[in-house]
């Protein structure tokens, strides 16, 4: 793997101060995704923070799954963050699920309820939800809250036991309904789910909340730095009276950066399961999605995604990155790796009348016109051959250098052709165009006889290989139709085009996940989903040029 920059950050200098004063012998991070749904991009950026600041430390770092909500979770998005997490180059210390932990989480709490720091509480949500107060308004006690410590065990145990309905009662910390800080405010510890768990099956009936659960994680594994987003910060007063009155021995500390923001997409897994449920997009790793998988899938390398998060930084403050610096960095990565090749997406036939009929030649043509190493390939090229439909106009503008009647034009590797005569059918499209050619003009003859302004690529009629091409635009659009408008009514219509053409016949044992540049159309990676036999399906990575620079 590439090494990471050597760029200093506020975390950063927290774990030397930490190390230096000896207040931490071990850096010890973890990456605790819940399995309710993909990873995204933006996960990739606390991967990298927790994975790299350890290893530059010498440290550890956890895979764990923070599994306490069964009503979402699945064994196949475990599956898919493991995934994710090894393609994006990282190997984890252990694995562990919160689950795990759930007996000793459970007697942590009758250790809370003992103290008097927890109590059962009988309100539905909606009371609670009243009761609770506003930022301005202190909240009101629950009137179970004074309950005895022998009654609350009694109906914590009842609650365990499953003698109680979903929503029944909960327990809460009992800490201060007037706090400032709302997440103080007697915040739920456990709740009753009659639910198959992935890993617990039906042990349990009763789980703990992410709020607290969390921590306790933290604690028992020995984590130095949980490292979160911005959004918890408020949390953290919790996180820290969860440790302490627990009387967990380890005691982590919890830091918080601002989380990766990208211009035209969404990145709540919330929205992004609704898209998937919705059929707006064909799964999770649709290549419009912002999904590692869709990422993987429609043809990102990691090198490509490890740089991009590096370069965006790690800081308190909220940011939006612009896709086009993440496109920017996959055609950095693939410039020098991707071999060129021609493909017609949108085909019109050219017939060479003065080509022999029956006769084929084969022409050189060079992989990758920035990496030599790469070699050259041999093409087919004979009397009958595709271009594109945009490469050819009856009537063009001024300023147009492509083929139309009359004009001359250099075929990529081959010859110079002009068009001669047209064929159209019986509602006026064109639907052949005819050609001679000058076999003084074969490339890399070294003809200088005269010069031509246009160059248009093909691919030999015979031998081409059906393909079907995907272009993408962004799925999400920033800009809102209307005031008020949801992130559905951003949803561009126009995401996927889906057209079906020809590649040149070098690309019959094409792989899935094999990138290539299609000359002036971009960088594709061969659908590893759709692709199978003879079906050839290509998603196109990103567009050859943008206006975006990086700058320094």
């Amino acid at each position: 793997m590439e090494n990471p920059s050597a760029s200093s950050h506020f975390i950063k200098n927290i774990v030397v101060e930490d190390l230096k004063s000896g207040k931490v012998n071990q850096v010890v991070t973890r990456f605790p995704p819940e399995p309710n749904g993909y990873l995204h991009i933006g996960h990739a950026k606390s991967i990298l923070l927790n994975f790299e600041l350890a290893d530059e430390f010498n440290g550890r770092t956890h895979l764990r799954f923070d599994d306490t909500n069964p009503v979402k979770e699945d064994v196949e998005f475990v599956e898919s963050i493991k995934e994710d997490v090894r393609w994006l180059g990282f190997e984890w210390d252990g694995l562990y699920f919160a689950s795990d932990y759930f007996e000793e989480m459970y007697r942590r709490a009758v250790l809370l309820i003992k103290k008097g720091k927890a109590y059962v509480d009988d309100q539905s949500a909606e009371e609670m939800r009243i009761n609770r107060g506003t930022l301005t308004e202190p909240g009101q006690n629950s009137p179970y809250r004074d309950r005895s410590a022998e009654e609350n065990l009694d109906l914590f145990e009842r609650m365990r036991s499953g003698e109680f309905k979903d929503g029944e009662r909960v327990l809460r910390a009992k800490i201060d309904m007037a706090s400032p800080n709302i997440n103080l405010r007697d915040p739920a510890l456990y709740r009753i789910s009659h639910a198959t768990h992935h890993n617990t099956g039906d042990k349990w009936c009763i789980y703990p909340m992410y709020t607290y659960a969390h921590p306790l994680e933290d604690a028992i594994e020995g984590v130095t730095h949980s490292i979160c987003t911005l959004e918890f910060e408020d949390q953290r007063p919790f996180y820290d009276w969860v440790i302490e009155e627990c009387e967990m021995e380890n005691k982590p500390k919890q830091y918080e950066f601002a989380r990766l923001n990208i211009t035209n997409t969404v990145m709540s897994k919330r929205f992004l399961r609704q898209i998937v449920e919705e059929s707006i997009v064909d799964g999770w790793d649709d290549p419009r999605m912002p999904t590692i998988s869709g990422l993987r899938r429609k043809g990102y390398t990691p090198e490509s995604i490890r740089t991009f998060v590096r370069e965006t930084g790690v800081a308190r403050s909220y940011s939006v990155a612009d896709e086009k610096m993440l496109e920017y960095f996959i055609r950095e990565d693939l410039k020098l790796k991707a071999p060129r090749t021609m493909a017609v997406l949108r085909p019109l036939k050219v017939v060479i009348t003065n080509y022999p009929e029956g006769q084929a030649e084969m022409l050189e043509a060079e992989n990758n016109s920035e990496n030599a190493e790469m070699g050259s390939r041999q093409i087919p090229f004979s009397r009958e051959i595709y271009i594109e439909q945009d490469d050819f106009m009856e009537n063009p503008p001024n300023k147009y250098f492509r083929l139309f009647p009359g004009n001359e034009v250099r075929l990529k590797n081959a010859y110079f052709i002009k068009c001669n005569d047209i064929v159209k059918d019986a509602d006026g499209r064109v639907t052949e165009v005819h050609c001679t050619y000058d076999p003084e003009t074969k490339s890399g003859s070294g003809f200088t006889g005269r010069k031509v302004k246009g160059t248009i690529h093909w691919v030999e009629a015979s031998q081409a290989l059906p393909a079907e091409f995907r272009l993408y635009e962004p799925l999400i659009m920033d800009d809102a139709k209307e005031e008020g408008d949801s992130f559905l009514d951003r949803i561009n219509p126009n995401s996927l085009e889906v057209l079906h053409g020809y590649v040149e016949p070098n690309m019959k044992d094409a792989k899935p996940h094999d990138k290539l540049q299609l000359f002036r159309h971009g960088y594709f990676n061969v659908d590893p989903k759709h692709t199978a036999g003879d079906k050839r399906v290509y998603n196109r990575i990103v567009s050859l040029k943008s206006s975006f620079e990086l700058k320094n």
